[in-house]
């Protein structure tokens, strides 16, 4: 059933909100304020009642006028009659009077009373004027309480002053009422939208919120392509898969040439792009060091590649990196080849490659699905010829076009500072045509297209759309995943890098996209933001993943779809959290813990992360979060670590551990978690804590102490402990 709000409804009627409460109140129906909603029902019946009101105010209207004529046509009937008795006493009092005196007396007589027939008209029509102001100041009034409700639109902060300008107030009574209701505030105080809102209803305005503009979408923003001007364009392929499963080594064959010579240990170290010739067609390949940067790009916006392709090595079958690769993949919305490296090995099985993929939706088409699945061997080159025809025909597919004859636009793949070269950075061209001396502006950078050096090392003049280049130029190295802008002038180029330094990189990112969280997700259920609740899902061995995921799906309902977008083991890593941003996720972690690394990055990219250690209370949570009735929550705060240097064994106490705190402080009433060689052997709260022979609250960094521990005496020199506290988080 729809839903409609009471300040809609009364635009739409040319109502006051209050009207309207009231009618809704008068049926019985409460109300909090026009903001409320209210069913296409209850709307009917307020609809039903402001009709009837009007047709008995017409009908009350109609019986007035009619009373009105009735009176005028009485008085119309008394005036002839008063005019014909009114000369009788004049030619009495002519036929009494003879002489002059009495005649000109009279005259005067007469006179007289014409004016006083003058005065009497004047009067009447004063009257009548009266009459009819008094009925136009009653109409007046009428309109101007219909008018007294307004809508004024307010920014997220406003001064005082500004609030009392808005709604047409003098700045000191707007304080004073604030003052009387227990808020102290000066003009140059600043209110947020929700308090501002609410005083306003006092003055009977309604607030609306001021249309937010992001000045870098709105430069980024491009118009329209004309249809007629695409031309079609090389497909863009990305290259992931698991480690040591022949990525590169794959590239390499496709390529002719050797590229991991030049690595370190073989591993790819950094982002390249390659341009491959194939019957005359192009393909550009992006060899990437996994899916991290794949997402990143991603992250920020921009969708780098058309189609990739995940390499799964036939001895070995999907691995932990695969399933990451498929998930990054997926959610990026790119089609996906699957390429069956390692064919030539013994121990190769396609087959067995083909059954584990099913699992995760990927079915081949000789299977009955719609995956292309080719396989390939980087040793002998076997099978390559058809993995190019494959991507060509997945491309032709695809229909990719673009506009090669307008400014160029693109993408920036890597950024580095070359000693000799300054600003290097390796750019792909996605729209028009790049040109050397081009005016181009990168994010925080701009600058003048220097030189431009393609994927073969030779300087070229131009890039069209797919092609991958090195530029020169540039002020400063840009990050990767950055847009980049054709610009008329160096100038032009300036202004918008000095937009985005103004605007700060944080806080683009912050806006473009907003972070889902527990806390809020029923609230966005309600605004109707929410459909999909895209999860991540971690734990510490492949049955609790199962169980947790599994929990998890059954609690979709017909407002909100529950979808894992990545189910893996082991700990929460800087590649989740980054999928995570990327698609508006929560990660959920069950017996594990984040590594440092993708602590600080969920908290720069604001991703909400929850930890459990039962599944009920990862169920329980969702469900709650769903319903918009989470409990307070108590979040871990770590204080201090400390290194155990000597232990002392003390009879009827236990173990002592003589220790040394690392940084932080520890507390009395901390508790404490030891690790060994990176493993978790005990939790739990202290039994006590001394320093010498005293016992001491709190014992800060740089200081020794005696620590035991609760029902806990395995401690040993070198083990690490980490001293926390439990803090309860405001929602």
């Amino acid at each position: 059933m729809s839903k409609m709000r009471i300040h809609e409804l009364a635009k739409s009627l040319d109502k006051s909100s209050t009207d309207i409460i009231s009618i809704l109140k008068e049926q019985g129906i409460e109300v909090k304020s026009h903001m409320s909603a209210i069913t296409e029902e209850q709307a009917n019946m307020v609809m039903d009642q402001i009709n009837g009101k009007k047709q008995e105010k017409e009908v009350v209207k109609e019986e007035k006028q009619e009373k009105q004529e009735e009176k005028n046509v009485v008085k119309n009937e008394a005036k002839p009659e008063q005019k014909k008795e009114q000369p009788q006493p004049k030619e009495e009092k002519q036929k009494e009077n003879k002489n002059g005196k009495q005649q000109n007396s009279f005259a005067n007589q007469g006179n007289h009373k014409q004016k006083n027939k003058n005065n009497q008209k004047n009067t009447n029509e004063n009257k009548k004027e009266q009459g009819k102001s008094m009925e136009e100041t009653k109409v007046k009034e009428e309109t101007t309480v219909e008018e007294t409700i307004r809508t004024i639109i307010l920014p997220e902060v406003i001064s005082v002053r500004d609030f009392a300008d808005k709604l047409k107030e003098p700045a000191a009574a707007l304080i004073k009422k604030m003052f009387l209701s227990g808020k102290m505030l000066n003009v140059n105080s600043e209110l947020t939208y929700e308090q501002a809102e609410e005083i306003a209803l006092e003055y009977n305005c309604i607030c609306e919120p001021e249309p937010k503009v992001d000045v870098i979408e709105e430069m980024l923003k491009e118009e329209e392509e004309d249809e007629t001007k695409l031309k079609e364009r090389p497909p863009v392929v990305c290259v992931m898969g698991h480690v040591d499963h022949g990525k590169t080594s794959l590239l390499d064959a496709i390529r002719q040439t050797s590229v991991t010579t030049g690595e370190a240990g073989g591993i790819t170290q950094h982002i390249g792009a390659y341009t491959v010739d194939v019957d005359g067609q192009k393909i550009t390949f992006l060899d990437t060091p996994g899916h991290e940067a794949f997402t990143a790009m991603r992250m920020r916006g921009a969708q780098s590649t058309d189609i990739a392709i995940l390499v799964v090595a036939a001895d070995d079958g999907v691995m932990p990196q695969t399933v990451e690769a498929i998930n990054h993949a997926k959610a990026a919305g790119v089609e996906i080849i699957v390429a069956v490296n390692k064919i030539d090995k013994e121990s190769a099985n396609i087959e067995r490659v083909k059954q584990e993929l099913v699992e995760y939706e990927l079915i081949a088409e000789d299977w009955g699905g719609s995956t292309i699945f080719c396989p390939v061997s980087a040793h002998t080159k076997e099978g390559i010829d058809n993995l190019l025809d494959m991507i060509l025909l997945t491309a032709e597919v695809l229909e990719l076009k673009a506009n090669p004859n307008r400014k160029a636009r693109g993408l920036v793949i890597e950024g580095q500072l070359d000693k000799g070269r300054g600003p290097v950075a390796t750019v792909l061209v996605q729209k028009g045509t790049l040109r050397v001396g081009d005016a181009i502006a990168v994010g925080n950078a701009y600058g003048k297209v220097r030189a431009m050096i393609d994927d073969k090392g030779r300087r070229v003049n131009e890039a069209t759309p797919s092609t991958p280049v090195e530029i020169l130029g540039l002020n400063e190295v840009p990050m990767a995943g950055e847009i980049f802008v054709g610009t008329a002038n160096e100038k032009e180029a300036r202004s918008m890098a000095e937009v985005f330094i103004a605007y700060g990189r944080e806080k683009m990112l912050a806006d473009t996209k907003s972070k889902l969280s527990l806390d809020d997700l029923f609230s966005q259920i309600q605004a109707g933001n929410v459909k999909e609740l895209n999860l991540v899902v971690k734990a510490d061995v492949q049955g609790s993943v199962e169980a947790v995921k599994q929990s998890l799906l059954k609690l979709s309902n017909e407002e909100v779809v529950i979808k894992v977008i990545h189910a893996g083991v082991g700990a929460i890593n800087e590649s989740d959290v980054i999928l995570a941003s990327a698609s508006n996720a929560i990660i959920i972690g069950f017996n594990i813990r984040p590594d440092a690394m993708a602590k600080s990055v969920a908290e720069r990219e604001k991703v909400d992360l929850r930890l459990y250690r039962v599944i009920y209370n990862a169920i329980e949570d969702i469900e709650a979060a769903m319903k918009g009735m989470l409990d307070p929550v108590y979040e871990e705060k770590v204080i201090g670590h400390l290194e155990v240097r000597q232990t002392y064994k003390a009879s009827g106490v236990g173990t002592i551990a003589g220790s040394y705190v690392l940084d932080g402080n520890i507390t009395r009433n901390a508790s404490v978690r030891i690790t060994r060689e990176e493993e978790k052997i005990f939790e739990g709260p202290l039994a006590s804590l001394k320093r010498f022979k005293d016992d001491v609250k709190e014992v800060k960094a740089g200081y020794e102490c005696g620590l035991v521990m609760e029902k806990f005496n395995d401690v040993k020199e070198g083990d690490l402990i980490e001293a926390f506290i439990m803090v309860e988080v405001p929602r």
